[in-house]
């Protein structure tokens, strides 16, 4: 084994080399911040930028994996917040656990979208919306982040709703619960240490798992969540089909979350890890996922149990009321924890939105953007994060317990309204061969991501429709849902054909582990066909409209109450 010694003020092209099989590497990567380049310290490990060993034993692969666990365990845990407290609350609560299998439909479409940015990470050392800004341009660059910013900082508000809603349960004065929730987010980044961060975060994904217990002590029918979790069904009959399509909408934006893309792909970077060491994040991204959904199942099953039978059944309100419910089926105890865990799931989630805007705002303005340095050495990156915990704080104590309520359930709509459009970035610069070379998408891969894409423009058409008529009859939604259905079968065969063949011939993906994407600037940016800048013109348009229509519908909404 030969140990290759690095300058740490010149990032390499790859992290780890060796002498006898890696090929030459050339003089520079596109790492932007010289912190990006290093050893790996995790939470649960470290492994040195000169440890070239082979990974043969089981013990050394267990060691490496728990080095390597939590991009994909923070951002997978994150994404069970304060909003999707709210959002499988309301649909256990209104439906029982009818809508169970949309979780299970879900899973392929979060791998497959995570997978892509953390190959992206890792391969290419350069953050999300700074691979759109420099491959795209900047008017895209521009939307994409300003959608980021925008949604981000109502998300966050969102989690801080959830702490005051803790809070009134446990009967906790909610302006220091919000005070002291806001020390702990900033405080947790400011060490200077990306390892003591990471500590913080793993062990509030840890606590995450209060709501197994609380399963339990509900006891649901295990049965019939197996029935519905394989089980398409929409409940409530063809009267209440748009209010049933709006909660699904909501659980696809509080499941599939634009912030989720820009926070994972900047996480990696963050965190040093290469392409040497993508199959232990891939296995890191599959035990998050494993716990969002059992997180998230529980959550549908024991309110579902909670409020069957009685009044509260379908009238859904808020996360506090969600816990009494709890309380009263379960007794104290079981209220009690689901308190905590939406309370640790609000900090979580802050912990991630926060460092997705900062580390996009680093990426974009090309400060320095990392937990390894102190606040000295990164004084924007730090002040971005502490800004937005600062805002949504204040903005959460001066708002009614209304209007929260409503914002909340404004942000999964909208999260899942914007969607289409970081989906369509994402799988377009997974194809862009300058950009991740040997790691390019295949013909499969490009396939289902397309089909994702018509899916989720057609819940957003749907949204729309249901804003624009009120009275829409099922038939037109199911009228909608069919026609792009067809739609997105036929632009999926048509990427998986088309592509199929470029990628056998042109695509040479031996000796992948030791490519990195070289330094920005000296790519060509790509040329952008008529048709391809048509068809995202379209998008970006239709997004818009549909935002709109959103907020004509809050606006309707809350000057009707």
């Amino acid at each position: 084994m030969t140990n290759v010694m690095l300058d740490p003020k010149v990032p390499a092209a790859t992290a780890t080399t060796t002498a006898t099989t890696a090929p030459a590497a050339t003089p520079r990567s596109a790492v932007l911040d010289d912190a990006h380049v290093g050893d790996i310290k995790g939470a649960l490990g470290t492994i040195r930028l000169d440890d070239d060993a082979p990974r043969s034993g089981i013990s050394a692969r267990f060691k490496t994996l728990l080095a390597i666990i939590g991009p994909g365990l923070i951002v997978m845990v994150g994404d069970n917040d304060a909003g999707a407290f709210s959002t499988y609350g309301q649909a256990g609560q209104n439906y029982g656990t009818q809508l169970l299998w949309t979780l299970l439909m879900l899973v392929p479409v979060l791998y497959v979208n995570q997978e892509m940015v953390l190959r992206l990470g890792a391969v290419t050392g350069v953050g999300h919306a700074r691979l759109i800004l420099e491959r795209f341009g900047k008017f895209w660059g521009a939307f994409s982040v300003i959608d980021l910013f925008l949604l981000n900082a109502l998300t966050l508000v969102t989690e801080f709703i959830g702490v005051t809603l803790a809070a009134g349960y446990l009967g906790l004065p909610k302006v220091a619960a919000v005070v002291l929730a806001a020390a702990i987010i900033i405080a947790s980044a400011f060490t200077g240490s990306f390892q003591r961060f990471e500590r913080v975060a793993v062990a509030l994904c840890a606590g995450s798992l209060l709501l197994v217990p609380i399963y339990f002590m509900v006891h649901p029918k295990t049965s019939q969540m197996a029935h519905d979790f394989v089980t398409p069904q929409m409940p409530g009959g063809s009267g209440q089909l748009a209010a049933v399509m709006m909660v699904i909408i909501s659980i696809v934006g509080t499941t599939v979350a634009p912030w989720q893309l820009f926070f994972q792909q900047s996480y990696v970077i963050d965190k040093r890890i290469t392409p040497r060491f993508m199959k232990y994040e891939k296995i890191d991204l599959w035990i998050g996922i494993v716990v969002v959904i059992v997180g998230a199942a529980a959550m549908i099953g024991f309110t579902a149990a909670a409020f069957a039978g009685t009044d509260g059944f379908g009238q859904f309100s808020d996360a506090s009321a969600l816990a009494k419910g709890i309380e009263d089926k379960a007794g104290r105890l079981a209220g009690v924890l689901f308190a905590i865990a939406l309370l640790d799931a609000s900090i979580i989630g802050a912990f991630a939105v926060s460092l997705s805007t900062a580390y996009a705002i680093g990426d974009v303005f090309g400060i320095k953007h990392s937990l390894h340095r102190g606040v000295k050495g990164a004084k924007g990156f730090y002040a971005v994060y502490a800004g937005l915990v600062v805002a949504a704080a204040a903005i959460t104590l001066v708002s009614t317990a209304y209007t929260q309520g409503l914002m909340t359930q404004f942000v999964q709509v909208l999260a899942g309204v914007l969607l289409p459009s970081a989906t369509v970035f994402l799988l377009l610069l997974c194809n862009d061969k300058a950009v991740l070379g040997p790691w390019v998408n295949g013909p499969k891969t490009n396939a289902f991501t397309s089909a994702v894409v018509g899916v989720l423009v057609m819940l957003s058409l749907i949204l729309t429709a249901a804003v624009v008529w009120p009275d829409i009859s099922s038939d037109s939604i199911l009228a909608i849902m069919a026609g792009c259905g067809v739609a997105g079968v036929l632009v999926a065969g048509y990427f998986f054909l088309a592509g199929r063949k470029g990628t056998k011939e042109d695509i040479d993906r031996t000796g992948r582990e030791n490519w990195r994407m070289p330094p920005l600037e000296t790519l060509g940016r790509p040329v952008m066909s008529t048709a391809r800048k048509v068809g995202m013109g379209a998008l970006r348009a239709y997004l818009l409209l549909a935002m709109v229509m959103v907020i004509i519908k809050v606006v309707q909404t809350a000057l009707n109450h």
